[in-house]
C-alpha cells in the first residue's frame, strides 16, 4: 500500500513511518524540514501545513508520482497549554490552523489519489483531551473537537467512495509535545484514564492497523480512546 502520513520528522508520526515500512508498505511523508530518517521505501516532502499552496502542491506531486494513495494518516499537530485569558488569539489560531485547517486541506487534495484505491482510508488524530474537557487546553481541544466532528461528517460525505474515516483519541505519550508539560499535571491525567500509563507507539499502530484491514470496510465515523476513556 501508499501511506501518506503528515508530521513523520519525529514522535507518533516517525514511529508509524517505521511500522508499516516493516510491514512492506510505501510511506510518504512530510514535516516542516527534511527528515533525518532515510529508506527505501520512504520518501520525505518538507510542506508547510498551515500552507494550501504547499499542501496542494505536495498532493499533485504524490498523485503525479504514486498514482494512488490507499492511507491517509492525519497526524501532525500541535499543543498549547495554557489558561485561556492567558493564551494569545494568534496562538488559537496558529493550533487550529495546524491542527484543523492542515488535515481538511490535506485530505480535500488527496480525495482523487484515495478514490482509485481499492480500500482507500483515512484516520485522523484527536486526544483524550477532548471527553476530558480538559482545563488549560482550550485551544487545543477546540482544535480536536473540530477533528472529531470533520472525521464523522466526511464519513458520511465519503462512504459513496468507499472511502473509510476514523479517528484515534490517544492518551498522554512521553514525545517532544509532553515534554515540557508539568509532571503533575500528566499524572492527574493518566489518573483520569481507566489505565494508568503512558500510551506507547504499539498502542497507537494497533488501533491503526486495524482501521487499515481490508475487512474494516465496514468500520467508519468512528473514534477510539485509548486508556479506557469514554466520554
Amino acid at each position: 500500500m501508499n501511506i501518506v502520513i503528515t508530521g513523520t520528522s519525529r514522535g507518533i508520526g516517525l514511529s508509524l513511518v517505521k511500522r508499516y515500512i516493516e510491514q512492506g508498505h510505501f510511506i510518504i511523508g512530510c514535516s516542516r524540514s527534511e527528515s533525518e530518517f532515510k529508506h527505501a521505501n520512504y520518501q520525505h516532502f518538507v510542506v508547510d501545513l498551515t500552507n494550501e499552496k504547499e499542501i496542494n502542491n505536495f498532493a499533485l506531486a504524490v498523485k503525479k508520482q504514486y498514482g494512488e494513495v490507499d492511507v491517509l494518516i492525519n497526524n501532525a499537530g500541535i499543543a498549547s497549554m495554557n489558561h485561556f485569558m492567558l493564551t494569545p488569539l494568534e496562538t488559537a489560531k496558529k493550533v487550529m490552523n495546524t491542527n484543523f485547517f492542515a488535515p481538511f486541506i490535506v485530505t480535500r487534495s488527496f480525495i482523487n489519489a484515495l478514490k482509485k484505491s481499492n480500500h482507500p482510508r483515512i484516520i485522523n488524530f484527536s486526544t483524550v483531551a477532548v471527553p476530558f474537557n480538559l482545563d488549560g487546553e482550550l485551544a487545543y481541544v477546540a482544535s480536536k473537537a473540530a477533528v472529531e466532528s470533520m472525521t464523522k461528517i466526511l464519513a458520511k460525505e465519503l462512504a459513496s467512495f468507499n472511502i473509510t474515516v476514523n479517528a484515534i483519541g490517544p492518551t498522554p505519550v512521553k514525545t517532544f509535545l509532553t515534554a515540557n508539560v508539568p509532571p503533575d499535571k500528566i499524572q492527574n491525567l493518566l489518573n483520569r484514564q481507566a489505565i494508568k500509563r503512558f500510551g506507547e507507539f504499539e498502542d497507537i499502530g494497533n488501533v491503526i492497523d486495524f482501521y487499515i484491514k481490508e475487512s474494516s470496510d465496514f468500520i467508519t465515523g468512528q473514534i477510539i480512546y485509548l486508556g479506557g476513556v469514554n466520554k
